[in-house]
Order: C-alpha cells, then structure tokens, then sequence
C-alpha cells in the first residue's frame, strides 16, 4: 500500500537544515511522509518502478493513475482518489491471502467513520498489465481495479483559522465552505471552523439536481458544500450575486480562474497558487492564511473610517470658514478673517490637522459592524446633517467673538486675530470629536489615545502663537497680540463644538431610529 502511495504522487520530501520540506502539494507530501515512514526507500523505488504515463488529478474525474514498469518485464497502474469514485471503478480488494470480491458496504462504513473525524479520505487502488503496455487512457481504469484501502489524513484547523472565521461573523461576513473532499468530513471541519450552519451539507450531486430558482435559494442559506468541481464553484458565486450579495472568493487552480474572476473580490493563493489563479484574482494572499483575510478586511474598513473622518472633518470647518464670510457680507459687516488670513487656516491648520486622521488605529467596533451597502454613498445623510451642524457652530462661535471684540473697543486687526484664533480654536476641538464618528470621545483613550493627533494639534498651537506674537508672521497677516482674557473666551467658545457634537452622538446613539444617520 506503501508503494502505490508513494509512486502515485507528485510530491517529495527534501531534508533542509535537519527539517523535512514538503515539495508539491501538502496531501500528497502526506502520502509519501507514510511510505518514507514504512520503510520505502524513494530513490529505490523511482529507480525500480519508472513513471512511463500518467493521468493528472482532475476535479472532473477525481481521481490520479499513473502507469509503472520494472526491470522484469511487471507493469502496474496505481489509482488514487475520491474514495466514492475509486470505488465505482474497483471489482475486488485486497486480502492476506491475495484478492477478494470487494465489500463496498464495508469500505463504505469505513469511509463514512473517516470523514466524521475530519479525516480527508483518500483511496488507492492497483491493477497489473501487460508489459507492453505504454500509454494510460481512461478505459485502462474505468474498471477492474483491486481496491488496496483507504488513507485518512487529519488536518485540524489552525487556531487562527477558528478566531479567523469568529472575527467574520462578527463582522456581518458569512463564510461558506466550498470543497471537493467528502460531505462528512467537510461537515466535521466546518463545525470545528465555527461556520453558522453545518447541519445542511450539499454535494455537487446535488446541486446539479436544482432549478436555477432552487440553486440561488440554496446558495444563500447553505453554508457548506462538498464534493464539488470548479463550475460549481462558478455557479455558486452567480448565484450569490444574483442575490446581492458581496462575494469574495478564494482559489489557488486554474480551473478557479474563471470563479475568481467573476467574483467581486478573488483572493488567489500566493504560495500553491496557479499563475492563471493569480492573474484572474483582485488579491493575492502571501502566506495562503484565511486570517489574513480578515485582518485584510479589518484594515480596509479602517482606511475607509479614516477617509470618512478626514471628510467629516474637513468639509465642516472650510463650511464654517465660507459661511463666517457670507454671514459678513449678508449683515454688511467687515469680513472677521481676511482673504490671506483664510489661506493660512487652510494651509497650516486644516490640512495639517486632517492628515492626523489618515494614521488613526482601528475602532474598537470596527469588526463588530455589519457590512455597509456597496451602493451607500460617501456623501450620507450623516455627513450633510454634520456639515451643517458643525458649520453652523463654527460661524456662531467665530462671528460672535468677532462682533463681541468689536463690542468692547478693540481694532478690526485685534478682532480678526482672535476670530482667527477661534475658528483654529474650533478645529483642533472638533478634530478630537472626530475620531470616532459614533462613539464619545470624552474619555481617556479617546482624548489621549492618538499620538499622531496630540502631534498636529501641539505644531497647529505653536503656528497659531508664532501668527499671534511674532513680529514678521504678525506683519504679514496683519495679526496683533491678543490678552489672556481673550484667549480664555477663545478656548472655551471653541470647546463648545467637541460637547455639541458629542451631545448629537449620544442622541443618535440612544434613539431607536437615527435621525440624521444612514445606516
């Protein structure tokens, strides 16, 4: 049995550093690691039983046979494969004392046993030939094989896998099992991955027995699917899409190239993965770990935060900005912040400050949200109720202090310094209310918890005193020193923003239906 596992194989075994390295793929390193390990010599055994033909495993035909001749004139065919299959094709097996009628009830149980451990099952089979023989086609296999038994390979899913798949369905993210081993076995592994539902399995069989209308509706509420083939595959993500769902596929054959492209998102595997899976895919893993596909989803919805909250933070303040003037020029009064005053706020403040935003590290809850619309704009409702509402505060605070600086006797130059101030003032307080868009900020980790914001916010104060107090900033922008008192009416005027805006979260939070945020 040893031999056939050994000889019908592609992969081998290289010693690296006292390590033993599996060269081709894990299953079939597996199968020769257990001939090495009864005592099969590979050098020996190539050299004594040549390769002269092969048939390559196809997921068509579920099975590999390979053709072999010795020295002495003996030629052999080895088969291995889907149990299930190699069974069809099998009229005896094995016994001590030479061939016997094949017990398919029993090999039957045996396989069913297997698979319900999360065994991937594996079969071999044997048949002799004539020496003459040169060329394997698959009539040479169909039938008459003697069955020499069954493998069970255990492959345990990783911890990180387990944590993987927790992570994702606590994201909204339902992962589906698509594979080619047995319903049992994939039924096992599926429940030791934690997926949602592993009571329903179904086979290819099976699905090829639905109407298109059956097959979408079981493509959606099943999670696990066994012995399939790459149309299926195929099949399944149509079915998915024609659903609306988002679908991101993985895949490392060149028969998943098509499933892959078609798919939203085809994830190929960088390390057994075929060029054709590569090319046709959106993303190629690395290191082949499905933890790393949610790490992946992790940090683009954290990029995607980070985008929003730089909108979120900068279309307010330049709204602020542009009704602080409009306001001026509607009441007929002396504009609060001149044209190169604006300029500055813009260039020294604004951008700098926003960028902070961009190194911001994920939410707490990030993977605790359900996915977003794939049709949901970046411009919601929630972000053109927070410009209004921001901007609104903004040119209160800014205009108000003007008017009240004017009020008490000081000069146009004076005024405008300190609406400046105010409206930098406003900024920096916003900015700490925007780093999270739904959580409160009043608390250490969020007032605290970014050094990238405490770095913006401490270089746009040091600009802002060195506009307010240096001699050549002051005569460039027109810009006068400003009392404590002032400063102390600057900062709690601007402070107003980060509880204002905090006050919305809280409401928006605790109300059963939002009224400013799309969900």
């Amino acid at each position: 049995m040893t031999q056939g596992a050994f000889l019908c194989s592609d992969a081998g075994l290289r010693d690296v550093d006292g390590e033993w390295i599996v060269d081709g793929d894990p299953t079939e390193g597996a199968l020769v690691s257990v001939a090495m390990k009864a005592g099969i010599a590979p050098d020996f055994e190539a050299k004594a039983w040549p390769r002269t033909d092969v048939i390559p495993f196809e997921s068509e035909h579920r099975f590999m046979a390979t053709l072999h001749h010795d020295d002495e004139g003996h030629a052999v065919i080895y088969v291995k494969g889907a149990p299930e299959r190699v069974l069809e094709m099998c009229e005896a097996q094995k016994a001590y004392g030479g061939d016997e009628p094949l017990d398919r009830d029993y090999w039957h149980v045996r396989m069913e046993e297997m698979a319900a451990g999360g065994q991937r099952v594996l079969a071999l089979a044997v048949r002799e030939t004539a020496s003459d023989h040169r060329q394997l086609r698959f009539a040479d296999v169909e039938n008459g094989l003697t069955l020499v038994g069954l493998f069970g390979l255990l492959d345990p899913p990783r911890q990180e896998a387990i944590d993987a798949v927790a992570r994702c369905r606590a994201a909204g993210i339902r992962v589906k099992m698509i594979t080619g081993d047995h319903a049992r076995t994939a039924s096992a592994v599926a429940e030791q991955l934690g997926l949602e539902r592993v009571t329903e399995i179904l086979t290819g069989q099976q699905l090829d027995s639905l109407d298109e209308e059956r097959f979408r509706d079981r493509a959606l509420n099943v999670d696990v699917f066994a012995r399939t083939s790459p149309e299926h595959k195929l099949r399944l993500v149509q079915a998915l899409q024609s659903n609306l769902e988002v679908v991101a596929m993985t895949g490392d054959g060149v028969n998943d190239a098509p499933a892959l492209k078609r798919a939203d998102v085809g994830v190929a595997m960088g390390l057994k993965g075929t060029e054709a899976a590569k090319e046709a895919s959106e993303m190629v893993l690395a290191d082949d770990n499905f933890a790393t596909i949610a790490h992946a989803v992790e940090e683009g919805r954290t990029v995607y935060d980070n985008l929003k909250k730089a909108i979120t933070f900068i279309l307010p303040t330049n709204g602020g900005e542009a009704l602080t003037i409009i306001a001026a020029i509607l009441l007929g009064r002396l504009l609060p912040i001149t044209p190169v005053q604006i300029l500055w706020v813009n260039m020294i403040t604004a951008v700098t400050l926003a960028l902070a935003l961009a190194f911001e590290p994920p939410e707490t809850d990030v993977m605790g949200r359900p996915p977003r619309g794939a049709r949901e704009p970046l411009l919601s409702r929630f972000l053109v109720w927070r410009i209004v509402f921001v901007s609104t505060i903004l040119l209160l605070g800014t205009f108000g202090l003007f008017v009240w600086e004017r009020e008490q006797g000081a000069s146009v130059e004076l005024a405008r310094t300190v609406a400046v101030n105010t409206l930098v003032m406003f900024e920096v307080f916003y900015l700490f209310s925007t780093r999270y868009l739904r959580r409160s900020v009043l608390n250490k980790e969020g007032m605290l918890g970014s050094r990238p914001i405490l770095i913006a916010v401490a270089i746009v104060i040091g600009f802002q005193l060195a506009f307010t107090y240096a001699p050549p900033v002051q005569t460039l922008f027109d810009t006068r020193p400003v009392s404590f008192l002032s400063w102390c009416m600057t900062v709690l005027v601007a402070s107003t923003v980060l509880f204002l805006v905090e006050v919305e979260k809280w409401i928006s939070r605790n109300c059963h239906r939002p009224l400013f945020i799309s969900k």
